[in-house]
């Protein structure tokens, strides 16, 4: 239910609209509204949860934005992950997106959706290097570098006419990354230095103390598999993780061992990754999946997706036995080199156990030290406040206690208490620069794609299609 009239508001606040994103994990997607100009931080989307039979993805609910479509100046994307990115092509079905600003790499990626759908000529992608500013109708929003599980990541400062909003994105400190990106202390720093009105961070691992390890540590380990591997050697990884398929080439080229992928999404980040410089590799040492058997089994590494126990996905078609040209055999080394999304651990345990049933050894879980998350802990958080020094808070990115969470770390970092708003989807804060509310609420909720029977479907349907499968 809404009870937000935008149109009658005080034109002189600065307006954030969750649109997704916020108690969840997933579909983030931001508006930001001063007078008649509205600007957005990612689109993406979700996937769908068991309950949720024959949906192929979760998207938020956009009737706020269709509505107010004439006041959007512009889109600017923070990172390509899919709960960043997948949500667009969805979203140009319904209103126009006058130009979307992102990193290389993500528009990459939302170049290849956008012709898949037949939207390559609705929009206009725009390439920003970090540090660039770009204006989005009276905001000026400069790109700066974050580190990330991604390649090729950006925080946001906005200059807005009520002061300095900083969106941090997805990030993590990461101070030894793979690609030697560091993250934009300096212009951080200059952003406090200028006064922070609000922040907006991200509070995925608000739950966890210290500092997430770097990506670098997971090469240990990646490189003794390796040298003790004596068979086969499967990886599995989220398919956009560039970093963590680099370093996974980069073994098998130290090893000698020919690599076969499995899998469209991870072909499509493999040939990406190297058209744009995150990876090099010579041309031979991909082999296709077809010739796995041509070689000794100490000589092969296949990368594949399936971190998630997705029913379709390769890694886990080869451990139901269901695999046309691959099949476990005992002494294989699998490593499942990601953690389950929530909501994903049954799947991912179900397909571990397989595995192991065919003989495999699985590497697997956070303490064997093969993943590592691309999201700050509690002391980057801390670290991320005390450096903004916000005189307004907002967590983002998370599901309900992990916002609260962080709320209550920007309290114990100075942060005055009523000067901290936990959100839902479809609250709107209000704020003057000087103090903020909460005031009120658009239309917020999910929408439910079926890319078989048609691109949305009502909840109603699939509440109908559950109790089919209980009932039998």
């Amino acid at each position: 239910m809404s009870d937000y009239d935008l149109d009658r508001a005080r034109p002189d606040t600065l307006k954030i609209v969750p649109i997704g994103g916020l108690g969840e994990i997933g579909k983030n997607t931001m508006a930001i509204v001063y007078g008649d100009d509205m600007m957005l931080v990612d689109a993406g989307l979700a996937f769908p949860t068991d309950e949720m039979i024959g949906v192929d993805l979760v998207l938020p609910n956009i009737e706020f934005l269709v509505k107010h479509q004439k006041k959007l100046k512009g889109l600017a994307i923070t990172h390509g992950h899919e709960d960043h990115i997948g949500g667009i092509p969805y979203l140009l079905k319904e209103m126009p997106i006058p130009k979307i600003y992102g990193p290389a790499l993500a528009l990459g990626l939302i170049e290849s959706k956008l012709k898949e759908a037949g939207l390559e000529e609705t929009t206009d992608l725009q390439l920003v290097r970090p540090r660039q500013r770009v204006k989005l109708g009276c905001f000026e929003v400069e790109f700066i570098r974050c580190t990330h599980s991604i390649a090729d990541s950006f925080s946001l400062i906005i200059r807005t006419p009520v002061g300095v909003v900083v969106h941090t994105g997805d990030f993590k400190f990461d101070f030894t990354p793979v690609d030697g990106e560091l993250y934009d202390f300096a212009s951080l720093a200059r952003a406090g230095e200028e006064g922070v009105v609000l922040l907006l961070s991200d509070s995925t691992n608000t739950e966890r103390e210290g500092f997430t390890p770097s990506e670098k540590t997971v090469w240990k380990k990646l490189n003794e598999v390796f040298a003790n591997a004596s068979q086969r050697i499967i990886v599995t990884t989220f398919a956009s993780n560039v970093h963590r398929v680099k370093q996974v080439l980069n073994a098998a080229m130290g090893y000698g061992r020919k690599v076969a992928i499995l899998g469209r999404s991870m072909h499509k980040f493999a040939e990406l990754a190297r058209e744009l410089g995150y990876a090099s590799y010579p041309d031979d040492l991909l082999i296709p999946v077809e010739q796995v058997r041509d070689y000794p089994p100490d000589q092969v590494v296949i990368l594949t997706t399936g971190s998630q126990g997705e029913p379709l996905s390769a890694l886990t078609r080869i451990a139901n036995d269901e695999h046309k040209l691959i099949k476990i055999e005992p002494g294989d080394t699998v490593i499942l080199s990601a953690t389950p999304i929530p909501g994903n651990e049954r799947l991912v345990s179900n397909t571990i156990n397989k595995l192991f049933l065919s003989g495999a050894e699985v590497i697997y879980g956070r303490n064997e030290g093969v993943h590592v998350s691309g999201h700050a802990c509690r002391e980057e958080q801390k670290l991320m406040l005390n450096i903004c020094n916000p005189k307004m808070f907002m967590p983002i990115h998370g599901e309900y206690r992990m916002l609260v969470g962080h709320a209550e770390l920007a309290v114990e970092c100075g942060v005055e208490r009523d000067k901290v708003f936990v959100l839902d989807n479809g609250d709107v804060l209000e704020t003057d620069g000087e103090t903020g509310s909460i005031a009120g609420k658009v239309e917020s909720g999910i929408r439910l794609v079926d890319s078989n029977r048609e691109w949305m479907i009502d909840e109603e349907i699939v509440e109908e299609r559950r109790q089919l499968s209980e009932d039998g």
